[in-house]
């Protein structure tokens, strides 16, 4: 057996505090001792809409199915408030975060103090700035939809489905926010690509409902020969269908709506023929998160990236699919 020297073992500290003082980081995310119960924290970003309690209630209920104590917090659509929320889980001393971060870059410095405190960080449904970030060095992995995938979905059945039908108002998500630009850019690029198309305006409701519609009323007034809307969320998707019918314009007839999340009411929606087309954006979140962790606990290798499968709502299937909708 190999001994270490108490010298040897000061040198070795020695060096890795240098490194760290000279500003290199070390790649490696905090190790997950096996166990068998946690303590697991879960930053939620907002619980304003239907999508994100849904995602709340999923990770509370898989927390409660393991026996496991669930820190949660509720940034209220902060993110200096979340970057403190995820401190007070590192001063209660959880065992791993499970973080949805409100916008991506200023949630950096809440997972490098999680990284530095020893607590692995896994982010869910959206992500960090992956140029002051990286999974498998910083953080984990990243839980999601592929958001760019998502609009360019949206993008394509339009293409197919326009009939005519061309100028579009672009309702954007919460500015900085993962979903908002890659939902933007995959939507975006497609249209572009496909030719024929002019996005006339494009704006940010915030991904809320009220600021959608208000957004949304101020839009169609500027451009009143606008005949689609793409909202980057269903809350803002039905603030729009409100302001079409406040500004006595017929949703689905005289205005495609296109949305993506696919709740229940969004779902519904199409159902009626006032959405065209929605993708879901899963919010079931808590089976695979919690799975995951407990993989790496294992000592499993992990994917920096694990994309969950969302399903495509138009007229062919809404009425089937209702039921399953979140």
């Amino acid at each position: 057996m190999t001994t270490i020297s108490r010298r040897t073992f000061m040198l070795a500290a020695t060096a890795v505090g240098a490194l760290a003082l000279a500003g290199v980081a070390i790649a490696e995310v905090p190790k997950l001792e096996q166990k068998d119960k946690y303590k697991v924290g879960f930053a939620q970003t907002e619980s304003n809409n239907p999508w994100r309690i849904a995602q709340t209630n999923s990770m509370k209920a898989e927390a409660e199915k393991l026996g496991f104590q669930l820190v949660y917090t509720d940034a209220a659509g902060s993110a200096a408030k979340q970057v403190a929320d995820v401190n007070s889980m590192i001063a209660q001393g959880v065992d791993v975060i499970f973080l949805a971060p409100r916008e991506e870059k200023p949630l950096i410095p809440a997972v490098m103090a999680a990284k530095k405190a020893g607590i692995p960080v896994i982010l869910l449904d959206r992500s960090v700035d992956p140029s002051l970030a990286k999974a498998g060095e910083d953080y984990l992995t990243f839980i999601g939809s592929n958001f760019v995938e998502e609009g360019k979905r949206v993008a394509e059945w339009l293409v197919k489905n326009a009939n005519g039908k061309s100028k579009i108002i672009e309702l954007e998500g919460t500015t900085g926010s993962s979903p908002a630009n890659d939902r933007k850019k995959g939507f975006d690029e497609a249209i572009k690509a496909a030719g024929g198309f002019e996005i006339v305006a494009s704006q940010t409701g915030d991904f809320a409902r009220d600021k959608g519609r208000q957004v949304a009323e101020a839009l169609l007034q500027a451009h009143p020969d606008a005949d689609v809307i793409y909202a980057h969320n269903d809350e803002m998707a039905i603030g729009a269908i409100a302001a079409l019918e406040a500004a006595g314009k017929v949703p689905g007839k005289d205005v495609l709506v296109l949305s993506i999340d696919g709740g229940k009411e969004a779902v519904q929606a199409v159902v009626d023929g006032k959405i065209a087309a929605v993708v879901e954006c899963n919010p079931r979140f808590g089976p695979k998160a919690f799975e995951t962790m407990m993989r790496y606990a294992k000592g499993e290798k992990i994917d920096p990236m694990i994309i969950n499968d969302d399903k495509f709502y138009d007229a062919s299937n809404a009425a089937a699919e209702l039921a399953n909708a979140y």
